[in-house]
């Protein structure tokens, strides 16, 4: 019993390699046969034998465009596979009527057998040329799919059994020993060790984890024995999103694939047309009906639209590849190419320009109440919280040793703050704007407020609405910037692109980091909802504007954004609604992006010019008579290899640095 192939792109390949190589060796004797008969050699095939290995050729090999125009025809279209059907059928019909009619004893006429069986070979050349080209993009995808392991050790009370990765469960423990394979998305409860994430993100150095750190199903577990507390597994780990989110962006259109087809739609009409009238001419001017049929051949076989339609999805399939390789993940091949029209980069501050790891700096109380009272209150209020704030107050008040008071009626009040029960006691946590909306006001806090936000200080402000009404104190927050912030921004700038900053963050802040990295345009203290609008505003000049955010109050920016591009390290809201996700927290990656955008639209352009200019110029000829069906074949397939060519030549492409070095 013969074994099933697991990856049927590659069973189609095989396929498609073995059809070519049969159509080369039919079509072989009738080549060398005309060019022998052409050098005098008297080598031409007998007439039936070439009907024969034609014939094969023609209506076994080749029944995939006869299947393909049938279609066509049907939705009352036409396209490349109705010129090679009508084009060769053509050259196949005048060689058997001439066979049957103009043959007799000591005399074959001049058949053109050849020119039906190699056109269908160069045809079959460029669909496998292509196929190829798909494959070597589809290669990663099974890389990736290939990481992860079969097998999980998953702890059972005292005991470790061994379990197939489907048959683990969220909240398991998996154990993961030195050199293998993470086998699920998870959380490191035990043990610490370097990650290789580097087919997932396209970071070259292993990255620390820690207890309490996130490790991705696919990554390498470099040297250290760690368990890991399970959180997502199959279809909803991080590495099945990147597959699909790949596979997805490879099997769109991209809009401009969109306008060939329509172009493709009237071409081919046209072409006929002058297929017929080249018919005719040749027919009326000269009255050799096989001179007739056979310029009308070369016109069909020259006009075949091939190229015009690798161009577009080759580039897209090796754009989208190479991106993913360096840990630019996008979603659509309308979002690969509208990145390359971008002028204005709207980035937010935290956990994009910034670590979004914040540091409690400072906790400053009101008369009458102590800094163990704030810190308190305030880590009792944000317990359970996953916001970067909270996690900075909930560690100060662990490293303090402070107690956490018991917590009811949580709520959070999005670009505002939070507000909860704590002990009875009704509090607030949050931006000024907080307090402005209860008309609170502490004129000496405020004045310490001002002089911490002019450093670069994020300020949240602690107030209590009952059985007291009264501001209670505030706390003050660093942030440190991402080491390639200054690099991401500058390249941004020699590229012709605007870094802008949107913040909900305070003006002081906001304008420090602005500052430090060279951006003229911030918009400070913008609520979640009002993000969107100041894209809106960005884009209302003609401007096109990508959103960089990570955050769920990132999430209407960038699905207003002409291009949305999101962090992975941030929330999976921010991921579904951007076209583009950065598997690194890293904003060069946002240049990274665009150039991949602007490339892969160069070598599409390109593409296209050349496949345009070839049937301006082969069109023309090929009606004069001056190109056979067979130079005509040639041609073509020759044009598709090129645009193929042209796009391969992405590969190896890296996300640029500063200076335009790779």
């Amino acid at each position: 019993m013969g074994s099933v192939d697991a990856d049927p792109a590659k069973a189609r390949s095989r396929r498609e390699l073995q059809h070519l190589l049969l159509a080369a060796v039919l079509s072989a004797p009738l080549v060398a046969g005309m060019i022998g008969d052409l050098l005098g050699f008297g080598m031409m095939v007998p007439g039936w034998l070439q009907l024969l290995l034609a014939s094969t050729v023609q209506f076994w090999l080749g029944a995939r465009f006869y299947k393909a125009a049938y279609k066509a025809v049907r939705n009352g279209s036409g396209n490349m596979d109705l010129l090679v059907a009508l084009g060769t059928t053509a050259a196949w019909g005048l060689s058997v009527y001439m066979l049957l009619v103009q043959s007799h004893p000591g005399h074959t006429p001049h058949l053109y057998f050849e020119s039906s069986a190699v056109l269908i070979t160069f045809v079959l050349l460029g669909k496998w040329l292509e196929g190829r080209a798909k494959g070597q993009t589809a290669a990663a995808i099974r890389a990736l799919m290939n990481l992860r392991p079969a097998i999980a050790r998953v702890r059972r009370g005292a005991a470790i059994i061994e379990v197939s990765v489907d048959h683990v469960s969220t909240g398991d423990i998996v154990v993961v020993r030195p050199g293998e394979a993470i086998p699920i998305d998870g959380e490191i409860i035990s043990g610490f060790s370097n990650v290789d994430e580097a087919m997932l993100t396209g970071e070259p150095l292993p990255v620390a984890k820690p207890v309490g750190a996130r490790v991705t199903g696919g990554s390498i577990n470099v040297d250290g024995l760690i368990e890991v507390e399970t959180t997502a597994t199959g279809g909803d780990t991080m590495l099945a999103k990147i597959v699909k989110m790949v596979e997805g962006a490879q099997a769109a259109k991209a809009p401009i694939q969109r306008v060939v087809d329509r172009i493709s739609a009237i071409f081919v009409p046209i072409v006929l047309l002058v297929a017929a009238l080249t018919l005719l001419a040749w027919w009326y001017t000269s009255g050799d009906i096989e001179m007739a049929v056979v310029t009308a051949v070369a016109v069909l076989v020259i006009a075949c639209p091939c190229a015009l339609g690798l161009a577009t999805p080759t580039a897209v399939m090796v754009g989208t590849g190479e991106a993913a390789r360096h840990g630019i993940l996008i979603k659509d091949a309308e979002a690969l190419e509208r990145a390359h029209l971008v002028t204005v980069v709207a980035f937010d501050k935290t956990g994009t320009l910034t670590e979004g790891k914040p540091e409690l700096t400072d906790a400053i109380a009101a008369t009458g109440i102590s800094k163990a009272d704030i810190l308190t209150l305030s880590a009792s209020l944000q317990q359970g919280s996953e916001h970067p704030l909270a996690k900075a107050i909930l560690a100060r008040s662990k490293a303090d040793g402070l107690p956490q008071l018991a917590l009811t009626d949580f709520a959070a009040i999005p670009g505002f703050g939070v507000s909860g029960l704590v002990n009875g006691r009704k509090l607030l946590l949050g931006a000024r704007r907080l307090l402005e909306k209860h008309d609170l006001l502490d004129t000496d806090l405020d004045s310490r407020a001002v002089a911490l936000e002019a450093s670069g200080r994020t300020v949240s402000w602690l107030a209590e609405l009952a059985p007291e009404r009264r501001i209670l104190g505030l706390l003050a927050f660093g942030d440190s910037l991402r080491v390639s912030a200054k690099t991401a921004v500058a390249h941004l700038q020699q590229n012709g692109v605007e870094p802008v900053m949107v913040t909900g963050d305070n003006s002081g802040a906001a304008n420090t980091v602005a500052e430090q990295l060279g951006i003229t345009q911030v918009f400070a203290e913008v609520l979640p909802g009002d993000k969107a609008d100041i894209v809106a505003r960005l884009r209302s000049d003609g401007r096109v504007v990508a959103m960089v955010g990570d955050g769920i109050n990132d999430s209407p920016a960038l699905a207003a954004a002409d291009v949305g591009i999101a962090m992975a390290t941030g929330t999976d809201v921010a991921m579904h609604t951007a076209g583009v996700t950065l598997m690194r927290s890293e904003p060069t990656l946002v240049s990274g992006a665009i150039d991949i955008s602007r490339r892969t639209y160069a070598k599409i352009r390109q593409g296209l010019f050349w496949a345009f200019i070839y049937n301006l110029v082969g069109i023309p000829l090929a009606a004069l008579g001056y190109l056979s069906p067979v130079i005509a074949g040639g041609a073509m397939a020759l044009s598709s290899v090129s645009v193929v060519l042209n796009a391969l030549s992405l590969r190896g492409w890296k996300p640029p640095t500063i200076g335009g070095q790779k």
